[in-house]
């Protein structure tokens, strides 16, 4: 018979084991990915209407937003990181998400 009372990792248990942070710093990485959205997304209405006639978007400048919108993203994202005390975490995942998307191979961290 098996032992029932071993306690399951809650969600941001196992968040903080993946990113090897600790549950109370995981909770203030997602603050800072939540921070950096919201962000962005208020200042999206702005830029649209600066840019655009009468709020309507054609389908190159949407293209265009979406491409330019990640560096920007990416940059704001560093600056939480940095005013919640966070930044060696993002620092960190903006080289390895850059990596990916320019097709770099992570380096093997562990000694051979």
């Amino acid at each position: 018979m098996q032992d029932t009372t071993e306690k399951k990792p809650t969600w941001m248990e196992r968040l903080g084991k993946r990113w090897g942070v600790s549950t109370v710093r995981a909770g203030i990485i997602l603050v800072v990915f939540a921070c950096t959205g919201f962000t962005v997304m208020f200042l999206k209405q702005p830029v649209v209407g600066y840019f655009t006639e009468n709020g309507e978007q054609p389908l190159l400048f949407s293209i265009a937003y979406y491409v330019l919108i990640l560096p920007f993203y990416n940059v704001i994202l560093l600056i939480y990181g940095a005013l919640f005390g966070q930044f060696r975490f993002f620092w960190e995942f903006e080289k390895r998400f850059f990596g990916r998307l320019l097709g770099r191979k992570p380096k093997d961290q562990s000694p051979k």
